[in-house]
């Protein structure tokens, strides 16, 4: 894979929050893969585990402790906001909260709007055009544009943040658990509208959620993130029809079945304890607590994701 290919490259990114009495919170602890153009990898894990932070640090929303985010080829971990807002029009995100990501004192064309004032794209009858057609494009009508958000439900709320992301015409796009907070109903229409999207525009994106048969629907690979740390990382199918890493395998085994037999007679793997403190991260496996096959290796060396076959990746003393 040459960089040309790559679109988007995160390299050993550490991202740490100081907390009270000189404790360290370690949201995402050396964590390192690449995106290609056209691609989307999924990123999954309980809550708590990083997901979101890493994300923003993709996006620059969050600048890294240490490590790389390097964008097109180029460097831009350190770039000042001077150099970054030509970067801001290449990469965007949806948020999860489709209601307080919006301003509530703006209205719907002014939001959608907002990035093309602040890149001084087009001019004022060609944006209110451009609001009209993002509008069409994300199942929404020319009426809505003098709304306020509170006028919508919570979908229409979502697409209103992707015309905003889409506004710029951006290369890249962080959706940050863009489905968790709306009906079941509603989930698939907006994970069909980015696919439809991804394929009309060539966007690359990273789907970041909890959902794993959703991820499995949108993502060309997924990585699992466990306290911070990337434990698995391959294509999609690979992952579901061959989990490797004990933590994907249990978080597989949760997915529920429609068929009533095929549930009852599958093997549940269910985890005992707590998720260790991300402040406090125990020596070793992160995950050895909860491993129902831990052994004395895994108390004392943290195991790094290696490729056990052709690009499947895994963080685990016990596969070979």
């Amino acid at each position: 894979m040459n960089n040309f290919e790559k679109l988007v490259e995160i390299n050993n990114i550490k991202k740490y929050f100081s907390m009270s009495r000189g404790r360290i919170l370690k949201a995402v602890d050396d964590v390192s893969f690449y995106i290609n153009k056209g691609e989307t990898l999924g990123l999954v894990g309980e809550s708590g585990c990083g997901k979101t932070t890493l994300g923003r640090v993709v996006n620059r929303i969050y600048q890294q402790t240490e490590g790389q985010v390097i964008f097109e080829g180029k460097d831009i971990s350190h770039y000042s906001k001077k150099d970054y807002k030509g970067i801001t029009r290449e990469m965007q995100m949806i948020f999860q909260d489709p209601y307080t990501s919006l301003d509530a004192r703006m209205t719907t064309g002014e939001i959608i709007a907002e990035g093309m004032v602040i890149h001084n794209l087009y001019k004022q009858k060609d944006r209110t055009n451009r609001v009209f057609e993002l509008l069409n494009l994300v199942g929404l009508n020319k009426e809505h544009i003098n709304r306020f958000p509170h006028e919508f439900s919570g979908g229409q709320r979502q697409r209103i943040g992707i015309a905003r992301a889409l506004a710029i015409e951006p290369k890249f796009i962080v959706c940050d658990e863009p489905i968790s907070a709306l009906d079941v109903s509603v989930q698939s229409q907006i994970v069909n509208l980015l696919m439809r999207l991804q394929r009309e525009f060539g966007l690359t994106y990273l789907f970041i959620a909890h959902d794993l048969s959703m991820v499995k629907h949108i993502s060309d690979r997924v990585a699992v993130m466990y306290l911070g740390s990337v434990v698995e990382l391959t294509e999609s199918n690979d992952l579901y029809k061959n989990p490797l890493h004990p933590y994907t395998q249990s978080l597989l085994s949760a997915i529920p079945i429609a068929d009533p037999i095929l549930s009852a007679n599958r093997q549940r793997m269910l985890l005992q304890g707590e998720v260790p403190s991300p402040i406090n991260t125990p020596p070793g496996c992160k995950f050895k607590n909860r491993c129902p096959h831990a052994s004395g290796d895994c108390s004392e060396e943290a195991p790094i994701l290696r490729e056990v076959s052709p690009g499947h990746f895994v963080a685990c003393h016990l596969v070979n």
